[in-house]
């Protein structure tokens, strides 16, 4: 392989800026960190990959020669979790941990092909995959002390996330999309319910569903999904982030559509994962909204602006 090519996605390095000096070191350093680990891991980094949000991603070839993907994550706070979940998985529903080094938010996964969403599948078949592979991520064991403190529970969280971001931003969508989002918060909130929850993955969007380059126990759906957030949740949430997707679809539509073809994502969700209806709705709404002011709070609008004009329409 040849030498390696610090190439940072623009996302990623638009995330990097938002965390001012904590982000521009974290850059800075990323050669020097990839030459070490090189030799501390005994593999060989190549060329970055594409993709991603929060983390620089390389191809690798261990010692061995098998083929492996270095990931370099941001200096954030969920790292651990994210490597706790990889370890706990051990495979089932997930890539499978080679190393890490959690000081230095870095780790080595088994290589994986294709995103899902880079592979031209129809929404509907994309929907009933993520759903195999929900079901088989949610059985993760929970982690010794891994617990939710119902006063931070995601829903209150997302909550907050909303009405604070919607007004610093300058109220970038109407009040009448985010009177419904802290409603359903709200909701989802009292409907908490402690033992309903499981090791969600967080973040389940056909981008973080890999395609495995061979059949191996532990990706029977022919996927595997990467960068968990690992943390207890009602199972419903990681199906509401699912619906939360399908911008190009819906944009352009008008509003009644717009709605008829959600609600049949919806019910479809429901229908292969017996979770209740009513809820991935919910938390797909919230997503939306949230997702949309999230990321344009960091700069990048062309990414955000289609969550918040999406949600107009379902309102």
């Amino acid at each position: 392989m040849t030498e390696p090519a610090v190439e940072v996605q623009p996302l990623v390095r638009q995330k990097a800026h938002s965390l001012g000096a904590l982000g521009e070191r974290w850059l800075a350093g990323l050669p020097g960190l990839i030459r070490d680990l090189e030799r501390r891991w005994s593999i060989e980094v190549g060329r970055s990959l594409p993709g991603g949000s929060a983390s620089y991603v390389a191809r690798a070839r261990i010692e061995d020669g098998r083929d492996a993907v270095l990931k370099l994550s941001l200096p954030t706070p969920d790292f651990a979790a994210q490597v706790q979940t990889l370890h706990l998985a051990r495979g089932h529903g997930y890539a499978k941990l080679l190393a890490h080094d959690l000081d230095r938010h870095a780790m080595l996964q088994e290589a994986l092909g294709p995103s899902m969403d880079r592979l031209g599948l129809d929404p509907w078949r994309q929907i009933k995959t993520l759903c195999a592979m929900l079901q088989s991520a949610w059985r993760v064991p929970r982690a010794p002390g891994l617990s939710v403190d119902p006063s931070q529970e995601k829903a209150l969280a997302l909550g907050e996330l909303v009405g604070r971001l919607w007004e610093g931003l300058g109220r970038p969508c109407s009040e009448r999309v985010v009177a419904q989002a802290l409603t359903y918060a709200e909701r989802r909130a009292a409907a908490f319910d402690p033992g309903r929850c499981v090791v969600v993955h967080g973040d389940p969007h056909p981008g973080n569903a890999l395609r495995v380059t061979a059949p191996r126990p532990g990706a029977e759906a022919g996927f595997v999904f990467v960068d968990p957030d690992g943390f207890l949740a009602d199972p419903a949430y990681d199906l509401g982030v699912v619906l939360r997707d399908w911008c190009g679809e819906l944009r352009g539509m008008d509003a009644a559509s717009a709605v008829g073809l959600v609600r049949s994502y919806c019910a479809q969700l429901s229908e292969r994962t017996g979770v209740d209806q009513r809820a991935v709705w919910e938390w797909g709404f919230l997503e939306r909204v949230s997702t949309g002011l999230y990321v344009l709070d960091f700069g990048a609008q062309e990414l955000g602006r289609p969550f918040l004009d999406t949600a107009e329409s379902l309102a």
